[in-house]
């Protein structure tokens, strides 16, 4: 985060200001989303939640304590990080049963997406307490927004891709075959074999690249994953930093060849043979969910296969 100087309490005044109007009721969780990068990124909103509430957990006190120091605040703080989170919770709950407001952040970002913090809301959510989301920063929708994807209906989040091995070799033959958008996170060390593994199963495939985002070597490209290789090569500074990829929706015609391929692999049962079955004894809508159950393709799949054989010649 930047290191220049702040007037807190003018930060604090005009947080109070903009977001005081709310209620804020005690006790609850806030959820705060932190900045990933650049401290301006921290929502005046969050600035009056971490000003206002009586302690903060977060996943490391020294990344958290610094930013509330960075805004004149000064708060209890309680750890609540990946090791221990299950055991922490028991502890959040016990400040709020006593009427207290507690913050969650994560070290950068939206917490419980990503990062630590889902076990924490499942905890208080079970036992009866308000959750409030504060949002703000997100690696996944400051990428997704830049990637231009308009096929795109909707995405999948996939996070870190085991680090290794076949369970590694799996999870790129699911993403090349996917043709929904998808955002992948991954490693400086390991971003060399993931565009190497993109370029040779889906070249064609469009990828948005970033790097650092919202840092002081922020980078953002759009290209073919056959490219990847080459652009990281370019320059050995690309392929230091954190890394946020859009694997692109695969074009309208792409997926449906996608999903013909998958009807084709889904069962040794010939998806094909079942439904024409089916087709034989039941109403179109009905033989391609059953089918879909029975075999195992995509259900939508099998209905535009129904459509087309009813409307050929020899189905009429």
């Amino acid at each position: 985060m930047a290191s220049s100087s702040i007037d807190a309490s003018h930060w604090q005044q005009t947080a109070a200001a903009a977001a005081g109007a709310q209620d804020y009721p005690a006790p609850a969780l806030y959820v705060v989303a932190t900045p990933i990068g650049n401290l301006a990124d921290l929502s005046l909103r969050g600035l009056h939640v971490l000003g206002l509430v009586d302690r903060v957990a977060c996943e490391d006190s020294r990344v958290t304590g610094a930013l509330l120091r960075r805004f004149g605040l000064d708060k209890p703080l309680l750890a609540v990080h990946q090791h221990n989170e299950r055991q922490a919770a028991a502890a959040v709950l016990r400040h709020l049963a006593v009427g207290e407001r507690v913050a969650y952040a994560s070290d950068a970002g939206t917490p419980a997406i990503s990062d630590p913090g889902a076990a924490l809301v499942r905890a208080v959510s079970a036992a009866g307490m308000r959750v409030v989301p504060i949002p703000g920063p997100s690696s996944l929708t400051a990428a997704l927004s830049v990637a231009g994807d308009a096929v795109a209906s909707g995405f999948h989040f996939c996070g870190f891709a085991p680090s290794k091995g076949r369970a590694r070799q799996q999870a790129w033959d699911a993403a090349c075959a996917d043709p929904a958008a998808q955002i992948w996170l991954e490693a400086p060390h390991r971003i060399a074999a993931l565009a190497g593994e993109w370029a040779q199963r889906a070249p064609d495939r469009t990828v948005t690249l970033c790097r650092e985002l919202t840092k002081q070597f922020e980078s953002v490209v759009t290209l073919a994953a056959a490219q990847l290789p080459r652009w990281l090569d370019a320059e050995a500074q690309r392929s230091r930093g954190e890394f946020v990829l859009v694997l692109h929706a695969l074009p309208a015609r792409a997926a449906a060849d996608a999903d013909a391929g998958a009807l084709r692999a889904a069962s040794p049962l010939s998806p094909t043979q079942v439904l024409e079955v089916l087709l034989a004894e039941l109403p179109l809508k009905q033989a391609a969910a059953l089918a879909a159950r029975i075999s195992g393709a995509p259900r939508n799949a099998l209905y535009e296969l129904a459509l087309k054989r009813r409307d050929t010649p020899e189905q009429r």
